[in-house]
């Protein structure tokens, strides 16, 4: 058994870093859905920034988009010419993308430097990323409302994970510590 875990050794650490860390940023992000809720940011401040963000996106791109609170639930209605097209619930801001992200990259962490700026750059890169998912998504249900469930099941899930995996491919080959990790 003793021989099993040394051989192992950097997997065991691998997975067991990247639970723990998937677990106490996941918990945290609970505390602030929880306790972060606010009249001012319905319903929270990032899903409020997501849809104010992508509203405003929608207008450069030529479109009268508007967001109201959704009535009946804790989300953003978003609105192009007048027509009901999408909810921007939490699960659109890329919290959760972005918690994925990070826990694996600590996980298989290389200088600390250079672990954070890739950090930061990988969750500002992941959160434009799903900016842009929700306008393109938005602007699909607005012409090809049929599309629906293949536009936000298939394509956009496969577009914004198949980054975040590109993501940490990068980052395994060229930045991690490859000695701590063979």
């Amino acid at each position: 058994m003793k021989d099993l875990l040394k051989k192992y050794k950097s997997v065991i650490t691998f997975i067991f870093t990247f639970l723990l860390v998937y677990a106490v940023l996941t918990f945290a992000y609970k505390l602030y859905l929880q306790y972060g809720s606010s009249d001012v940011y319905y319903p929270d401040y990032m899903t409020n920034l997501v849809a104010k963000q992508s509203k405003d996106l929608l207008e450069t791109l030529g479109y009268q988009a508007q967001i109201i609170p959704h009535p009946d639930e804790p989300s953003m209605k978003l609105i192009i010419n007048n027509k009901y097209v999408a909810r921007v619930i939490e699960g659109c801001n890329s919290v959760s993308v972005i918690i994925l992200f990070a826990s694996f990259i600590i996980a298989f962490t290389g200088k600390f430097k250079t672990t954070f700026f890739y950090l930061l750059a990988g969750s500002v890169l992941i959160y434009v990323a799903n900016l842009v998912r929700v306008v393109i998504l938005s602007v699909g249900l607005y012409h090809y409302p049929w599309r629906k469930d293949v536009l936000h099941t298939v394509i956009f899930p496969a577009i914004i994970y198949g980054m975040v995996c590109l993501l940490w491919l990068f980052w395994v080959n060229r930045f991690s510590n490859p000695k701590k990790h063979e």
